[in-house]
């Protein structure tokens, strides 16, 4: 998967959130008019003015605190399936010891705060309600002092104490109510109701700009209250705004959703001078080498051992298979699929390990959960591997979708492939579903298995000298200078005094 720089609370809380909602409103949806004017009334009823806690005023919501920590429990479960947590015993010790003293300065210290490391290469941190903060590796990395990971938490556990994601739900259940009474009289809503709620689920899972100046506000006030310089905080929004240009691999919505990082910086210094000011005499602290210690040894990027492609297959050393990957198509690798797309986005091939049962009970469990018509179904071997093939046709919101599915069995789990298009673009599609799937192979070259991911190594500065020669020295290539520079949070002209460490990537 493409590194890509989010900011802090993006796409990944989004998804893991738009999935457990979804899930949540179709339990309480109803289908007959009576109950959609049941439900209208309901919910009007409901309307409440809680306390909110950062501000002390009264604030709609409709999302009760033990909801709030019933749905932060089931979020967490569905981010840990999908990224898992980074398998490093003392970094996420360490991450989980300043998170909890930093919680306990919170205006909600009373919740049950969780802290952990993302076993992904994307740049992101992110929080869920009930007091679920998430750093991946990535952000890891790129972060240069406690002082700056103090900001970055300080601003999550901000969005988790002034509660905007229950605001945001408030919002969009009473929206979602009146979208159900405008059902009841409009025909136009009836019939555009799905794409509607759609929309409404992506406008809601967004923070305002608003609420992401008051995260940066409380991120200050909570970082200063531990002893941190807060203007970490801004040295780190400013890696960010570096790192936007030269990876080009931003989301693209980035300045829709955010307050102008320049006015962001601006904001969070003129916080931290007026939060200072009520500790006079105290020394705040940015804790440079402390949290560079924990870093030594970290993965950079994408960890090979989890899955990587080369030339026009995918290999995963630890579960020792390949695949080919279709000439020209895209490929997204998380801990739990494999996804592949083709340029014109009209099908896909999603792949994953099914550890239910035997081929057999997988496929009648895919039949029996999307309703699917089977077209053609056969035993086959696939390199040596039992498997079931089938075509089916699965109903779904714009017509039926053809689908190619092999259930292959291979030490003691079922590995399934999914090839689906529609019904008229399948005949086209199909050739390359199939030639995918049945090379599905196991992997003994050892070329490919004994693989290992990019670290981060420290280097400390023996004689002074600018950051540009010292990476030189390093044998640093040169269109990676600038890549480093940013990851240290240093200009390469910058003059480095004997003892200051420095982040490189070695292979």
């Amino acid at each position: 998967m493409k590194n890509t720089i989010v900011r802090i609370c993006d796409s990944m809380r989004a998804a893991t959130l738009r999935k457990v909602w979804r899930e949540t409103m179709n339990r309480k949806r109803f289908t007959t008019v009576g109950g959609i004017v049941i439900s209208v009334i309901i919910v009007v009823w409901l309307i409440s003015c809680a306390v909110n806690p950062v501000t002390g005023k009264r604030q709609f919501m409709l999302m009760s605190e033990s909801d709030e920590l019933a749905l932060g429990q089931q979020t967490d479960q569905a981010v840990l399936q999908e990224y898992g947590v980074y398998n490093d015993p003392e970094l996420n010790a360490y991450v989980q010891r300043l998170g909890q003293e930093m919680g306990r300065k919170t205006h909600r210290s009373n919740l049950n705060y969780s802290f952990k490391v993302l076993d992904t290469p994307v740049v992101n941190a992110f929080a869920v309600p009930g007091g679920y903060v998430y750093f991946t590796r990535g952000i890891m990395a790129h972060l240069n002092n406690e002082a700056e990971f103090a900001g970055v938490l300080g601003h999550e556990l901000g969005h988790i104490n002034a509660r905007h994601s229950a605001a945001q739900y408030s919002q969009m259940q009473l929206a979602q109510a009146g979208l159900l009474a405008g059902m009841i009289f409009s025909e136009d809503v009836q019939k555009y109701s799905s794409y509607i709620m759609a929309g409404m689920e992506l406008l809601f899972l967004k923070f305002s700009r608003d609420d992401e100046r008051e995260a940066d506000d409380l991120g200050v006030i909570y970082s200063t209250a531990s002893g941190y310089n807060s203007l970490g905080m801004a040295t780190f929004f400013e890696t960010l705004e570096r790192m936007h240009p030269s990876t080009g691999q931003a989301l693209p919505d980035w300045f829709s959703t955010h307050p102008n990082p320049v006015d962001r910086v601006a904001a969070v210094k003129q916080k931290t001078a007026e939060e200072q000011a009520k500790y006079p005499g105290q020394e705040f602290v940015f804790n440079r080498s402390s949290y560079l210690a924990h870093l030594d040894g970290l993965p950079f990027g994408e960890d090979p051992r989890q899955g990587y492609v080369s030339g026009n297959a995918f290999y995963h050393p630890g579960m020792k298979f390949t695949f080919p990957v279709p000439q020209g198509w895209q490929l997204i690798n998380s801990p739990t699929k494999v996804q592949m797309t083709p340029q014109a986005q009209d099908a896909a091939i999603l792949f994953s390990l099914d550890p239910s049962g035997s081929r057999e009970k997988v496929a009648q469990n895919f039949v029996n959960e999307t309703q699917g018509t089977i077209v053609a179904t056969d035993e086959i071997s696939v390199n040596g591997f039992p498997a079931r093939r089938l075509i089916t046709d699965v109903p779904s919101e714009n017509g039926a979708l053809r689908v190619r599915s092999y259930f292959i069995d291979k030490d003691g789990a079922t590995f399934v492939f999914y090839g689906f298009t529609t019904q008229t673009s399948f005949s086209q599609y199909d050739p390359t579903f199939d030639n995918t799937m049945r090379n599905f192979a196991a992997l003994s070259d050892k070329s490919k298995i004994n693989v290992k991911a990019p670290t981060l190594r420290l280097v400390t500065v023996s004689k002074a000298q600018a950051l540009r020669t010292l990476l030189q020295g390093e044998r640093i290539a040169a269109d990676k200078l600038e890549e480093m520079a940013i990851l240290n949070g240093l200009q390469l002209q910058d003059n480095l005094p004997v003892g200051t460490q420095i982040k490189i990537v070695t292979n």
